[in-house]
């Protein structure tokens, strides 16, 4: 299933860059060294994506260092959004079935030994560690935290044009939020972060030729508009009269 999945990745990925225009590179030849640079890196980027992404262990999760732990958590958050999305379980309802299933594997793992005639076996509980409650709750908070402190920050900041993307984002956020539930946003996301890095260093360089181009585009469009509609709109006298 994994080496299915993986050929299944790699083919979507290979398929939608056959229609991304090819990178421009310059070569620079000194003697019998030579160093091919790649330019026009988006946003001016020098990090590479696995440093970007932490460089730690949730970086190798997203861009598929080791193949089986992606797709075991892949699969898992698809799991979740499937028992709670399609098949509409509640969390309340699929809880309690499980520890009812897990107290009735108990039940007959402790009472077999009764019936084989055999010596009683000690019967493994599940404990969870009280350090991992504490570290999720530390991680949560500062994570919020940090969140809070950039949207003041971009809100006390001098950057208009930053605080007005992060506005039009949260807009954006709240119109998809209602068009599907919370769950669906996570799941989403979700795997957004576990395809898009990992496609992003593959064609990074088509990518970004890609985006140029429509940030290109999208430029001469602006221009040919200011030109035929905004330049042609009177602009007002600003200055008030005095009033005797």
């Amino acid at each position: 299933m994994d080496h299915t999945s993986g050929n299944i990745l790699e083919n979507v990925m290979e398929t939608i860059t056959e229609n991304l225009p090819k990178p421009k590179s310059v070569r620079f030849a000194d003697g019998e060294n030579s160093v091919s640079a790649q330019m026009n890196r988006l946003f001016g980027r020098q990090k590479s994506i696995h440093n970007i992404l932490g460089g730690g262990k949730s970086a190798d999760v997203l861009l598929w260092k080791n193949k089986k732990i992606s797709m075991g958590v892949l699969s898992a958050a698809t799991a979740i959004w499937v028992l709670f999305e399609w098949l509409e379980y509640q969390f309340l309802s699929l809880l309690c079935f499980g520890l009812g299933i897990g107290m009735i594997i108990q039940f007959l793992w402790s009472n077999a030994s009764v019936l084989v005639n055999r010596s009683s076996s000690e019967v493994p509980r599940l404990v969870i560690p009280k350090e991992l409650y504490a570290n999720i709750a530390v991680f949560v908070g500062a994570e919020v935290n940090r969140f809070l402190d950039f949207l003041q920050d971009v809100a006390t900041g001098k950057n208009l044009k930053q605080f007005i993307m992060v506005v039009l984002s949260l807009w954006a956020a709240a119109i998809i939020g209602s068009w599907c539930n919370f769950l669906s946003v996570l799941y989403f996301g979700f795997v957004a972060a576990h395809t898009l890095p990992v496609f992003y260093e593959r064609y990074e360089d088509e990518v970004d030729s890609f985006i140029y181009s429509l940030l290109g585009h999208a430029q001469s469009q602006y221009k040919k508009i200011d030109k035929d509609l905004l330049s042609k709109i009177p602009k007002g006298n600003l200055k008030g009269k005095k009033i005797e």
